[in-house]
């Protein structure tokens, strides 16, 4: 009986959103709120009990690591955004978060899109027993990044054989990368929608096995 609520209650809502698609109604805005309102509320019982009760509460009541007030503090200031004659104490941990997340993002970033890239670029053109069709991909890789890099060098106008050709052969590179994925991006979306329909047509309808 709770299984054949359940199902109906997800074809409902499914339908609901998706009557955005003729135009927007009240239902849609009904299923809109829903999801924002249990999502929010889902994630703050998750965090409790993954992080603050595990690395804050519990810690604390034991009694052997105060230091964890000062992060508690902070978190506190947050709150203060919504008192306007003390808002401006949510600015320090807003700024200690901005700061720390910068100092350990950075060398994080740095290695992940710019090193690991410069080590895929790389590549040597040939090597014994290498197949065609590898050599031809790492010749295709590497005069593509140096297009692409040729493209974005300002300091000399694109004229010539050299900037000139090599910033026309950047921009499709560029195109050809936005375009894998933008059609990557849509391609998840669309095996959403297929789940979906799955979903509406064998849970709810039972149309397909």
């Amino acid at each position: 009986m709770y299984e054949t609520i359940g199902i109906w209650v997800g074809a409902f809502f499914t339908l609901a959103i998706y009557s955005f698609l003729y135009k927007e109604n009240p239902i849609y805005r009904l299923a809109e709120h829903l999801v924002v309102g249990i999502s929010l509320g889902y994630t703050m019982a998750i965090t409790y009990d993954i992080t603050l009760k595990p690395r804050l509460i519990e810690p604390l009541l034991s009694g052997n690591h105060w230091i964890l007030l000062v992060p508690a503090v902070l978190g506190i200031l947050y709150i203060t955004r919504f008192i306007p004659g003390i808002a401006w104490l949510s600015r320090y941990p807003i700024a200690f978060l901005m700061g720390t997340a910068m100092g350990v993002s950075f060398p994080l970033t740095l290695k992940t899109d710019v090193l690991r890239q410069l080590e895929a670029a790389m590549q040597p053109f040939y090597m014994s027993g290498m197949p065609w069709h590898e050599i031809f991909g790492n010749i295709v890789m590497i005069f593509g990044t140096l297009a692409a890099l040729i493209y974005f060098f300002f300091s000399k106008p694109h004229k010539g054989l050299f900037f000139g050709t090599g910033s026309k052969i950047g921009i499709w590179v560029i195109m050809l990368g936005f375009g894998a994925t933008f059609g990557f991006t849509v391609m998840g979306r669309i095996s959403l929608l297929i789940g979906r329909i799955q979903y509406l047509l064998g849970d709810w309808l039972h149309l397909i096995e």
